[in-house]
């Protein structure tokens, strides 16, 4: 199998989410007058470009161009998409109405004004006090997928013979769990976006049953089957079930925890808790692979295809003049680098540029454009670390959490749990020390 191959089977099985796996077939969805009135990604909404109007003033020509060329659209655009001129910038708000957002820049950084958000950026967080390196910062914990009987679905469940079975939602909560009262005796104020096997949406499968028959329909299969006979079955993707599952678990779910976080939570960051894997086979006889690695992601990186959808386009304007980049590019960074030191994992290398675009200076960090990177309105920074059909990784999960260190493959090791939670916890308390000295000079 090609690295491309490997990689597009690797990418199917995951849930680093992109819309552009269904563009074509949810264009095919709707007849063409339909498009134009709603030409949104999957369960989007039409997007209310006046809210931009207050980042009017908020950034430079240079600024603005700099991060669509290096960070956003670093695949390229359509000439018409962005147009950047001397003073303003000019967006569609819809393809086919013709009508433009205009943003109008600041003359230079000396008259800028400020950029409006409701998370804080370090410099801006209250002062810190003794112990409590984290003091008054608002986190919000998302850890990765669903667990318990979700999991198979989500092809995120794996056993070896009579081993306990390797749920991805499993292991992120509880990391999430350890990391929480420490980050709280730090000073943060934490709060979960998932703390149980639950999706959070009210949705569920049969709810896009509809939509999923259309999708199949439109997509050439005239009479898509109900149900999916053989889980290993390639066919299975034409069927109703897989496709409405799919509409659940990534999108919707996702989509509602989006909600919760920019209407309830309002955190100055999102950490979102992932273990990484291979292409593991037959979930029921997986193979196990010597591979291990780490990397982390933040926004951007946007592929052309995707621009063309008038939500997507917006909420890459939105995020890229909240300037969110500055200060999660910087901290994934930092997390990159403390937990390549209490892992000793390599850098994680995409077998191609297609989707992503390596970003800052660790060699650790990407940015993609991923649904919960993108609809999150705060820094996010999504952490990648371990191959669970790895070996090295699969030894330690069965291990289960424990304090101290144990001889797992003839090496003293901390919990695979734990050494994920404290990694992350020195980054963070890395990243904040610095920046609060710096601005407190």
């Amino acid at each position: 199998m090609t690295n491309d191959a490997r990689m597009t089977k690797i990418k199917w099985r995951r849930c680093i989410l992109r819309v552009s796996v269904f563009f074509p077939i949810f264009l095919s969805i709707f007849p063409a007058a339909l498009q134009a009135a709603d030409n949104v990604s999957i369960l989007g909404s039409n997007p209310k470009w006046n809210v931009l109007e207050k980042y009017q003033g908020t950034i430079t020509h240079d600024e603005f161009s700099r991060l669509i060329q290096d960070v956003y659209c670093t695949h390229g655009f359509a000439p018409d998409l962005v147009e950047i001129n001397e003073k303003t910038a000019r967006v569609p708000m819809n393809r086919e109405s013709r009508k433009f957002f205009t943003l109008r820049f600041a003359e230079n950084t000396a008259g800028r004004k400020s950029v409006p958000h409701l998370w804080r950026p370090a410099r801006s967080l209250p002062p810190a006090r003794a112990e409590k390196p984290l003091f008054g910062l608002r986190i919000a914990l998302d850890p990765g997928h669903l667990g318990g009987k979700w999991a198979k679905m989500e092809e995120r469940w794996f056993q070896v013979g009579n081993s306990k079975p390797v749920e991805e939602g499993d292991l992120t909560l509880r990391v999430a769990r350890l990391l929480a009262p420490r980050l709280r005796e730090l000073g943060a104020k934490v709060s979960f976006i998932r703390n149980s096997n639950e999706p959070i949406t009210a949705k569920r499968p049969e709810d896009f049953r509809e939509l999923a028959r259309k999708i199949l329909i439109k997509n050439g299969v005239p009479q898509p089957r109900a149900d999916v006979l053989d889980p290993n079955d390639p066919a299975k993707e034409q069927t109703i079930r897989w496709q409405s599952e799919i509409l659940f678990y990534r999108y919707s779910e996702i989509r509602r925890r989006a909600a919760l976080v920019n209407f309830k939570l309002h955190p100055d960051l999102v950490l979102c808790l992932h273990f990484n894997a291979e292409g593991w086979g037959d979930p029921n006889n997986p193979t196990l692979t010597d591979t291990n690695h780490l990397h982390l992601l933040v926004n951007g990186s946007y592929l052309a295809e995707e621009l063309e959808f008038d939500d997507e386009r917006f909420e890459m304007i939105r995020r890229l003049l909240s300037r969110a980049y500055e200060e999660e590019l910087p901290l994934a960074d930092t997390i990159g680098a403390t937990m390549a030191r209490e892992t000793g994992l390599p850098a994680y290398q995409y077998p191609t540029t297609n989707s992503t675009t390596k970003v800052g200076t660790s060699g650790y960090v990407y940015a993609r454009n991923l649904l919960a990177t993108r609809l999150y309105r705060c820094p996010v920074v999504y952490c990648e670390p371990y191959v669970m059909n790895s070996k090295d990784a699969f030894a330690r999960i069965q291990a289960g959490d424990y304090e101290g260190v144990r001889a797992i493959n003839g090496v003293e090791r901390k919990s695979i749990y734990r050494e994920y939670a404290d990694s992350v916890v020195e980054g963070l308390i890395e990243y904040y020390s610095k920046a609060r000295c710096s601005r407190d000079r």
